[in-house]
């Protein structure tokens, strides 16, 4: 009776059940599991390195976890809209804690060859297909739109500050503990994350539409992914986003991949370099998510969007060029160019958040990841080839060049910036245009 009563008294106004204080509950237990997930990710890959010293060794592990993410992406992102949230979540993160927990058996019983680790820890990739999309998904539905810019501040700012503290952790704790017992972090931090899971309400939003797919499970992922893929060609400047992030994640995956094999090699560092290397570049990000939590509304969406990322593409120089023993100087400058990059990301979700309607959010977000690490399998091998054909430092300086001057140039003739995301009207029309264009 309460419910129709309210029906009738609000009957122009979207039964919306947000749950602000829920969320960040929720989210403060992701943040546990993310410490846990980040100290053994840390410790695994300085293991990996210190032990070979190989390029393609860490370019296998990267190739391994992202095409599954890649292959998975796609039908997370339709189940996610079908089915139970919570429950995705749960199971994701459950089967990550399990090829852990496999990992660490392993290590008991004295199975260390490089490679196996690699491979197993690899499969980890397909809990995070699933876990990212339905985490992004559940934000509308829990969140005031008035409030989703300020919120995916505080959440670049706070994954951020983890990222900082997780590999010092991780640098720490590697040169104290035994290894498998840096491992069982993982294990301790997802049993925190269940607590928030199990205790929070997460709505579950299905519109008529999704209803009928729920209960025709004849329908075709494919055809489910196409609608994603059709709702993204309706918002004007977003596919020549998505397409030119595809290009700079595989630019930027040997900068990602080869940065162990830079401290060790290039500047004859260990552990604690390598972690004080990634604390400078996250501490960047630090600032950037202070800026976007505290920043209410960007005028110039499209302009600080590209110029951030013309300025992050050339950090890459910054690297190329950091002679030995300078490696703190470079990581400073690094941290400046990063700080650029929750603002860019801010900018782009917000967008895509107040665009797209929230029954479709789950195959939007995985069609935009998949589209986005779709090419970075394949750099990730490349990486491991070209780091050892050419070195890390002039690979970089090669990479940051293509970079910079790529974003200038679909900056300068692709149109994008003759679109205004601040224009009510102009994100109305989107919104119709999805609404007319996807049922």
């Amino acid at each position: 009776m309460l419910g129709k009563n309210l029906k009738k008294t609000e009957p122009n106004h979207e039964k919306e059940n947000y749950s602000l204080r829920g969320y960040l509950f929720f989210w403060v237990g992701q943040l546990f599991s993310l410490i846990g997930t980040l100290v053994s990710g840390f410790a695994i890959t300085w293991w990996v390195t210190d032990i070979t010293e190989s390029a393609m060794l860490l370019a296998i592990g990267s190739f391994l976890f992202l095409i599954f993410i890649v292959l998975f992406t796609p039908i997370a992102g339709v189940v996610c809209d079908r089915y139970n949230r919570k429950l995705i979540i749960f199971m994701a993160d459950t089967f990550n804690a399990l090829i852990m927990g496999v990992i660490i058996i392993f290590f008991y019983v004295g199975l260390t060859e490089p490679l196996l680790i690699i491979i197993i820890n690899g499969l980890r990739g397909i809990g995070q297909a699933f876990h990212q999309p339905t985490v992004n998904a559940i934000i509308p539905s829990m969140v005031p739109k008035k409030n989703l810019s300020r919120i995916n501040g505080v959440n670049y700012l706070l994954t951020s500050l983890i990222q900082v503290v997780g590999p010092m952790i991780g640098g720490l704790m590697y040169a104290f503990f035994p290894f498998e017992f840096i491992l069982w972090v993982d294990i301790l931090t997802y049993g925190f994350a269940l607590v928030p899971l199990i205790l929070v309400h997460i709505p579950q939003v299905i519109s008529e539409q999704n209803k009928s797919l729920v209960l025709t499970p004849k329908k075709s992922f494919i055809k489910e992914f196409k609608i994603g893929i059709k709702t993204i060609r309706l918002i004007p400047g977003l596919l020549t986003i998505l397409l030119l992030s595809m290009l700079l994640n595989f630019l930027f995956q040997p900068l990602n991949i080869l940065a162990p094999l830079y401290v060790k090699v290039d500047h004859m560092g260990d552990e604690n370099d390598l972690a004080l290397l990634m604390a400078c570049v996250n501490g960047g990000m630090i600032l950037g998510g202070v800026i976007t939590t505290i920043k209410k509304k960007w005028i110039h969406k499209v302009t600080v969007y590209f110029g951030g990322l013309i300025i992050i593409m050339a950090s890459a120089l910054v690297y190329a060029f950091a002679p030995i023993g300078w490696l703190l100087i470079a990581s400073i400058i690094g941290a400046f160019s990063f700080m650029f990059l929750p603002i860019v990301n801010t900018i782009y979700v917000t967008i895509l958040q107040t665009t797209v309607p929230k029954d479709k959010m789950g195959r939007i977000t995985s069609v935009d990841q998949t589209l986005s690490y779709a090419i970075m399998p394949i750099g990730a091998l490349v990486s491991g080839m070209l780091g050892d054909f050419f070195g890390t430092r002039l690979l970089f300086l090669i990479l940051g060049l293509i970079g910079t001057f790529t974003v200038i140039l679909v900056w300068q003739f692709s149109g994008i910036k003759k679109y205004d995301y601040n224009d009510e009207k102009f994100i109305n029309q989107i919104t119709e245009n999805i609404k007319n264009g996807s049922t």
